[in-house]
């Protein structure tokens, strides 16, 4: 019976130097998990019949350390949650392992040839949350965008007089009170300037005049304030367009809301105009919810898709898959899909990868300690050999 016993310590203490090896293997590899046998005894009645592997637990829920490698493409999960990732074959697969790059399709891919999942955008740059699929780059460069809105906030100093040279005319700075010119573009991304003349014309009153590149465009526009200094006209942008030759007639919507007219110096707060030049791709850029910008030359970014991540009620079901990577099983349950840092989903960082999250010395002195048992479970063998010979011998 001892013979029996010994036999299945030493099969259970090989199982267990097969997973410190593996673990030890796998020091280096990017978003690996470590496992650990687990052993129990087994009995026949109230007899003991010795040991027996019952399974392995993964250390899923802890985290690798952060290592920076300063590429746009490498993304790695703060807290939790897996990368999706769906074959070629259709399979979806889970990874920690966030080595990423394009394909020459563009399709964002691991090194496994694997497409990450996340929710892609239209041709409008409009995000399609709820659709999960493959996340593709843009690889063109971004055209040139007339500027059609102006929102524009600022303070119109009450302390100013009205000007006692009249007409207006922009070259005689006695007949207007402020100004303010803000840069705008045209259809084919050229630049051009936009001045707002502002003249008092009577308590709370102010007319603004528009000229653009020097020249009168639109009509004036009166902008009228409550006593505490608020704006109470006009309510709705008001539009002032002009031809331009050789491109589209430009239109700007000027929206004047959150103006005021207080006793101080008048400052402009907010100058925000739409538009901009053509530019080409400069890069990437990934933020921690998991927002792809394709980043341009004229300063502008255009979304790209947001990386979506799984997270199971039982991570430690999922069955491992070569590459680093899990399958859902029924212990694990179905994947929860969600974007990084909502709920029990980590933040992305971009430039960084995870580091297995094997610890050298806890396995290397589980190496020692499954070496000393199966030592022991040797020495039980060749003692029942001995007495087995002796009693053979005694007969």
């Amino acid at each position: 019976m001892s013979f029996n016993i010994a036999l299945t310590g030493l099969t259970a203490v090989n199982d267990q130097l097969n997973t410190i090896s593996n673990n030890i293997a796998n020091a280096g590899t990017t978003g690996f998990k470590s496992s650990r046998t687990e052993f129990g005894s087994v009995y026949a009645d109230s007899q003991a019949m010795g040991v027996e592997v019952l399974g392995k637990t993964q250390s899923i829920s802890q985290g690798g350390a952060l290592v920076s490698t300063g590429r746009s493409l490498d993304l790695a999960i703060s807290g939790g949650g897996f990368f999706v990732t769906r074959s070629t074959n259709g399979e979806q697969g889970y990874t920690r392992a966030g080595v990423f790059g394009a394909d020459r399709d563009n399709n964002i891919v691991n090194a496994a040839g694997q497409r990450l999942q996340g929710y892609p955008v239209d041709a409008g740059g409009n995000l399609l949350v709820g659709n999960l699929g493959d996340l593709k780059l843009s690889s063109t460069n971004l055209p040139a965008k007339a500027t059609d809105t102006l929102a524009f906030v600022a303070n119109l100093d009450s302390n100013q007089t009205v000007p006692t040279v009249a007409p207006f005319d922009p070259a005689n700075v006695n007949t207007y009170n402020s100004t303010y010119t803000t840069k705008v573009f045209d259809s084919q991304g050229k630049e051009h300037t936009l001045t707002q003349y502002f003249v008092k014309t009577g308590a709370n009153a102010w007319t603004a005049h528009y000229y653009a590149d020097g020249g009168a465009v639109g009509a004036p526009q009166n902008l009228t304030f409550a006593t505490n200094g608020t704006l109470t006209g006009p309510v709705a942008p008001v539009t002032v367009g002009f031809p331009l030759a050789g491109v589209d007639p430009m239109s700007v919507a000027i929206d004047y809301t959150g103006s005021s007219q207080y006793g101080s110096d008048f400052v402009v707060t907010s100058n925000r105009a739409s538009g901009y030049a053509a530019g080409e791709q400069t890069g990437l850029s990934v933020e921690k919810d998991g927002m792809i910008y394709a980043n341009y030359s004229n300063g502008q970014r255009m979304l790209q898709g947001q990386v979506a991540l799984a997270n199971f009620v039982n991570a430690g079901g999922l069955r491992n898959e070569s590459g680093t990577a899990w399958s859902e099983t029924s212990e694990s349950g179905a994947a929860l899909i969600g974007v990084p840092g909502v709920g029990a989903f980590g933040e992305l960082s971009a430039g960084a990868l995870e580091s297995s999250n094997v610890d050298l010395t806890q396995q290397l002195v589980g190496l020692m300690e499954g070496q000393r048992n199966y030592q022991a479970n040797t020495k039980v063998l060749s003692t029942d050999k001995e007495l087995t010979q002796v009693l053979f011998s005694a007969i």
